[in-house]
């Protein structure tokens, strides 16, 4: 579960408002769909479709084996579109920051001021343009859910329906975004795939066992 530091002011990480998202084509073309094995979200229809490039998920696979024994945690970094043709918004996640000047244990990760502000700077410094499209964290030997906890950070810091959580179970190897449906609701234990845009090799990199290619 992650938690906050609430004796402090709390930095707001969403960006300005953006009335309508630029439009763009979605990157279906040389792509690989994600599905969870064991369907949790039946019925449930996501606000936004996922896209991740391969160095993003390296990092985000990096980041989460740097520490089996806690929880650990950062941000994800890209754009948001709309592809007015099929009328279907998506995110594209390009890149990954972990977060510093954390407090963490086995059970918990907290952001503290001295965190957002650094991830804030980083992100105005070195990758302007690009916008916050979600987080993530891990839970060491726990499984893929949202806490009360993670609820809560979600949605007092990522409260746009396009931006999204990861959760990562480093230990058996699992992972699943937790994205608001059409209705606005945010289930803790419903998660959703995505798709993994391939790089030159074209050859998967995602090491998720709880995730299996979408059939065409």
């Amino acid at each position: 579960m992650t938690d906050v530091d609430v004796t402090t002011n709390l930095v707001k990480l969403s960006l300005p408002d953006h009335p309508q998202p630029l439009g763009s084509r979605i990157p279906s073309a040389n792509t690989i769909r994600w599905e969870p094995d064991e369907k949790t979200n039946k019925n449930q229809v996501p606000f936004v479709s996922v896209f991740v490039t391969q160095p993003a998920l390296r990092s985000c696979v990096s980041f989460a084996e740097s520490d089996l024994e806690n929880e650990t945690g950062g941000w994800l970094l890209g754009k948001w579109r709309k592809d007015y043709l099929r009328n279907q918004f998506f995110i594209v996640i390009e890149t990954v920051l972990q977060a510093q000047f954390t407090r963490n244990s086995r059970t918990f990760l907290t952001f503290t001021k001295d965190s957002q502000v650094s991830l804030r700077r980083t992100l105005d410094e070195k990758h302007p343009g690009k916008e916050f499209v979600g987080w993530f964290h891990t839970h060491p030997n726990m499984g893929v859910f949202l806490s009360h906890y993670d609820l809560w950070l979600h949605q007092h810091f990522f409260p746009e329906m396009w931006q999204v959580a990861l959760v990562i179970e480093p230990v058996t190897k699992a992972g699943g975004f937790f994205i608001r449906t059409t209705d606005g609701s945010l289930a803790s234990r419903s998660y959703f795939g995505f798709s993994e845009i391939l790089g030159r090799e074209r050859q998967s990199v995602v090491v998720w066992k709880n995730l299996q290619p979408a059939l065409l």
